[in-house]
């Protein structure tokens, strides 16, 4: 069809149709030069190594002696953790900073430093829990030493 200024290309364009070649067999077949329809053997897996035994110890003892005396600035740690939300959204929670810092200002200034949004909660048993959206446990452990808050060896951070 002639071009016209009203319509400076044509409206719908040409559908191509690819051409379906037949070949003998798949590309791993023709490789090997197989007859068609026989199937490349596939490769065995290697084998994994037994189970491991902990009979004579406990390997979860650790976490559970940490969670034993999770509480209100407990030995000193700074906890920072992720809870899963919905879908990919998760949330970092941070726990045990010093009751003489001001909650609000940390929270003001770790969310203009990452871009996010982030509240300061009461928990009956944990005290005041600073929540921030997305992951960012890394970016918060960094700027609490940063900002000489906290020691790096008093920060453990939790999740995956």
């Amino acid at each position: 069809p002639r071009l016209t200024k009203t319509r400076p290309f044509p409206r719908f364009p040409p559908v191509y149709k690819r051409r379906v070649v037949e070949a003998a067999g798949s590309a791993q077949n023709q490789k090997r030069a197989l007859p068609r329809g026989q199937a490349v053997p596939r490769r065995r897996l290697p084998r994994l190594s037994p189970p491991l035994r902990f009979a004579d110890q406990d390997p979860f003892a650790e976490a559970n002696a940490e969670d034993s005396s999770v509480g209100a600035g407990s030995k000193d740690y700074v906890h920072v953790r992720i809870q899963q939300r919905n879908g990919r959204k998760s949330l970092t929670t941070v726990q045990g900073l010093k009751k003489e810092y001001s909650y609000n200002k940390i929270l003001k200034d770790l969310k203009k430093e990452f871009c996010c949004n982030g509240t300061v909660v009461q928990d009956p048993e944990l005290g005041q829990v600073i929540q921030l959206q997305g992951d960012q446990r890394k970016n918060v452990a960094t700027f609490l030493v940063q900002a000489g808050i906290v020691k790096k060896e008093s920060i453990k951070i939790h999740g995956f």
